[in-house]
């Protein structure tokens, strides 16, 4: 029941999270106070003596919301405070709590004729605490300066109980932990009267930054500090150097010291002047931080709690700072690496699978031998998996003069929210421009692909159309190649050489075919956009000249749909259906061919060409609409509700057509002469030809995946009935490296997978860090090695209260906001404004209803700007916490022109 503090059976499992930093800690020679911990076994004696279990289970079957969660947990530690302490087990705890020496300050009971009674300091610590990944700081109690053998069995019980606070029992609840099996241990430790006190963190909190310690002090006890009663000393050093590079003083206007017989008082004070922690000691407390987090976190940035008193410093306690972002494994801070987040231009900041991440960095290595470069997966570094969301290293590209400006243009037009970010860092010192050029052979490589692409981009010039079927005939018969050979492939071997040769096949057939014309049509926007602010100001009738652009791949996918609702309705037993039952129910229907038939056969051939898509469907293991066409129902049972001719996609796509006409018509007329009149006209005929490809390499990219995600689904079928995995889709979770053997330290020959590993144990180990990875609300589109992260979008409030961001698709509305994380639980009402993080092609169909558009992230040429200007839908992009600073039900007013939103009711 009680473990001495140094103890090596201080587990998680019997010490809590806290018990266990601790242990650590004690046994590391650290400064720590004397002290022992009360195992979680002892909890559960009392539990079970008390008959307690029972009486939780029961409050908390109940408590489905705040108010019965409030009330669940005054009811169930009013239970713990009356229940009787057994006897044996107080005597263990009182016997530990005598022996128990005094510490630093702290001396023998001056009342003599009493026995002695050290006050201590009474600490929870859960099971489910102070994790990795989870600090749950603040969640249980902690007592001071506790005196007296039954202050203390008091004391024990109130900690126990805070196991079931409110807060407690929904922090587990939000972040999947379950409440079954938690127990709670209990800390308790000589008292250490501070003079000053406060938390050290061995990493930046606010910035990210590793190469910083930052240290808050206060005077007296730090449970001032942790409150938020008190604005303490703030300081800052340089762990490279040494040097404390800042220092403020706080206010320090109150104190909380012991006071005498037990418990704390607070003293107001007038301290504003007086440096809490003397440089010296925050120099030596530095030294101490980094001194836990390599020693014993492995580098892993720690959160510490200190004591200083009689001109020594005491650690309280550790746990990790789970707030910061995570870096790339292995990745130094210098010298100074530049990443930019993947997940920001494809508008889907969820984590990719561990497969997901190959199928990407295998596509990489393989289209880089185009331009003479030669990786393998194991030593590119142009991708990184951080947080289980890949990065791009961009630095190359910023230590050259040419490289800065090309990549402000990429970020103009994609994430200009990153553009901000990635100014503010061009001036450090540790990003200097480089003036070494390409290797000779590089060079000779880039020079023949930009001859290629040059050959034809003027072939696309001159033959727009005949160019555009050209390509698309190509990725047809490619893709047709690819799925006939996958059925041919039985083993997981063939599937996996497939996959490779699939990846050679694309770089070589499709991709130096496919991207001149695209180039041709965005370049030619950009050129009439320039024309268009040259004679008129604005771009703005430029970008209503891309209204209705044909050929746009997932324009034609959202109309393809609009088709099967009007099927439905034309169909009175397809419409009930579709009216009466729920999305999850109509799906089941359709997989089991139990629509009526109208509806049946328009989803069937609408999943021949689309099913291969899906909510974040660049990452390889997420399901396909396929799999799951829950989704699509749902999508259509909001068409469905459309009756209003007017308002039907098909017509709101034709007029947005021949505005564009109209648009170009008045922006010829408004040249200066006939020269630049048909040079406009030119490039719009050009932009409207091929400028609908911008989602074809996309699509394309989607079509291949699908079919590499059949046959991966297939041999996990085979693994998981083999009893290697649980589940089919378990394959996802595994590394390309593992199932084919490559690199042995990571797994065997594939003969040999399920023999000599528990593969189960780690698929579920990643499913878990990919579950908690998805609760992660802010995701950095730029991220330094140093730690340093960028989050912020564009623009903050202005004075008028707009928020603001990127105009990216012209034109005024004023609607209801529809705040929506996640397309397949919305169904969006005609003319409602659809506020989201991002958005992949699997939301798009919601745009055919939406009045406006709001994101978080993105620019002028992502996907989502680009389908809402097709639409006329009024749409602004990049603002920071659109969906936190609007709320679902306010009305707004959206103008993609000036790239405001106003809040107006």
């Amino acid at each position: 029941m009680i473990l001495p503090l140094t103890s090596l059976d201080a587990t998680l499992a019997n010490a809590g999270g806290k018990g266990m930093n601790l242990a650590r800690l004690a046994r590391a020679g650290l400064p720590v106070p004397p002290g022992f911990i009360v195992a979680t076994a002892a909890y559960q004696a009392f539990v079970a003596a008390n008959g307690l279990q029972p009486y939780i289970n029961g409050q908390l079957s109940t408590a489905n919301s705040q108010l019965s969660m409030d009330a669940a947990a005054h009811a169930i530690r009013a239970q713990f405070a009356a229940a009787p302490f057994p006897a044996d087990l107080a005597a263990q705890i009182l016997a530990a709590y005598q022996a128990l020496p005094p510490a630093l300050t702290i001396h023998h009971s001056p009342f003599t004729n009493l026995p002695f009674s050290p006050p201590v300091a009474v600490r929870s610590s859960a099971t489910a605490e102070d994790l990795p990944d989870l600090s749950f700081a603040g969640q249980q109690d902690t007592l001071l300066n506790v005196v007296g053998d039954q202050a203390l069995l008091d004391a024990v019980v109130t900690c126990w109980s805070s196991l079931w606070t409110a807060r407690a029992i929904a922090y587990r609840q939000r972040n999947g932990i379950a409440h079954e099996g938690v127990a709670l241990a209990v800390v308790v430790q000589a008292m250490v009267e501070s003079e000053s006190s406060g938390v050290l963190f061995t990493a930046n909190p606010l910035t990210g930054r590793r190469s910083e310690t930052v240290i808050d002090a206060t005077l007296g006890l730090g449970e001032a500090l942790v409150s938020g009663q008190v604005e303490p000393d703030h300081y800052v050093v340089d762990t490279a150097t040494g040097r404390i590079v800042e220092k403020r003083l706080g206010a320090k206007a109150l104190a909380i010291r012991g006071a005498a017989g037990g418990g704390v008082t607070t003293v107001e004070q007038d301290a504003a002047s007086q440096q809490a922690l003397p440089d010296v000691a925050i120099l030596e407390l530095a030294r101490l931080g980094k001194r836990v987090e390599q020693e014993l976190y492995a580098g892993q940035p720690q959160d510490i709690e200190w004591a200083w008193a009689g001109g020594r410093l005491t650690l309280l306690q550790s746990r990790a700072i789970t707030s910061l972002y995570p870096l790339p494994a292995g990745m130094p801070a210098d010298p100074l690496q530049v990443l930019f987040s993947l997940s920001h231009v494809q508008g889907m900041l969820d984590p990719f699978t561990p497969l997901g991440q190959d199928a990407l960095i295998r596509a990489y290595v393989t289209l880089a031998t185009l331009f003479g470069r030669h990786y393998t997966p194991q030593t590119q570094r142009e991708l990184a998996a951080a947080g289980e969301r890949l990065y791009i290293n961009i630095t190359p590209a910023l230590r050259h003069a040419q490289g800065r400006t090309l990549l402000a243009g990429i970020f103009s037009a994609i994430e200009p929210g990153a553009g901000q970010a990635i100014a503010g860092v061009l001036d450090d010192p540790r990003l200097t421009v480089a003036r070494s050029g390409l290797s000779p052979q590089a060079a000779a490589s880039l020079a023949r692909l930009i001859a290629i692409m040059a050959r034809r981009v003027a072939a696309a010039m001159r033959q727009p159309h005949a160019q555009r079927a050209d390509l698309q005939q190509r990725i047809d018969a490619f893709i047709a190649d690819i799925d006939a050979r996958s059925h041919a492939a039985r083993t997981l071997d063939q599937r996996l050489a497939l996959w490779q040769a699939i990846y050679s096949g694309f770089a070589s057939q499709i991709s130096l075919h496919l991207f001149p014309p695209l180039a041709t049509g965005i370049g030619s926007f950009y050129q009439l956009r320039r024309l268009a602010v040259r004679a008129t100001g604005s771009d703005q009738l430029a970008l209503e000249a891309a209204r209705g652009l044909p050929g746009n791949v997932t324009t034609e996918m959202d109309l393809a749909l609009w088709t099967v609702a009007q099927v439905i309705q034309a169909d009175p037993e397809s419409a009930a259906r579709f009216k009466a039952e729920d999305a999850a129910g109509l799906a089941a229907s359709f997989q089991a061919r139990g629509l009526p038939l109208p509806a049946q056969f328009a989803l069937m051939a609408f999943m021949d060409r689309y099913g291969m898509r899906g909510l974040a469907e660049i990452d390889l293991g997420r399901p396909r609409w396929r799999e799951d066409p829950a989704q699509v129902m749902q999508v259509v049972q909001s068409y469905v509700r459309i009756d209003d001719p007017e308002q039907a996609p098909d017509a709101v796509f034709r007029r947005g057509a021949v505005a564009a006409e109209a648009a170009i018509d008045r922006l010829a007329a408004a040249m200066p002469n006939p020269a630049q009149a048909r040079l406009a006209r030119l490039l719009a005929s050009r932009m409207r030809a091929l400028a609908g490809l911008r989602e074809t390499p996309k699509f394309t990219i989607i079509r291949v995946l699908g079919v590499m995600r059949r046959m991966m689904l297939q041999s996990g079928a085979e693994l998981a009935a083999a009893g290697v995995l649980a589940r089919p889709d378990d394959i996802f979770f595994l590394h390309f490296e593992e199932l084919t053997g490559e690199n042995e330290e990571r797994g065997t020959r594939n003969e040999e997978l399920g023999r000599g590993r528990d593969w189960r144990a780690l698929v579920a180990q990643r499913r878990q860090i990919y579950e908690r990875e998805r609760l992660r609300r802010q995701v950095p589109r730029i991220l330094l090695s140093d730690g340093t992260a960028f989050f912020e979008g564009l623009g903050a409030d202005s004075g008028d209260g707009a928020l603001s961001g990127s105009p990216v698709s012209p034109g005024v509305v004023e609607g209801v906001v529809h705040v929506v994380f996640d397309p397949r639980d919305a169904q969006l009402a005609p003319g409602e404004i659809l506020v989201c993080p991002g958005t992949d092609p699997s939301w798009t169909p919601l745009f055919l209803t939406a009045g406006g558009l709001v994101m978080e992230v993105g620019g002028l040429m992502t996907h989502g700007s680009v389908v809402a200007r097709e639409y006329g839908i009024p749409a602004v992009v990049g603002v920071h916490e659109a969906t936190k600073r609007l709320q679902t039900g306010q009305r707004v007013r959206v103008d993609g022109t000036a790239g405001r939103v106003v809040v107006i009711g």
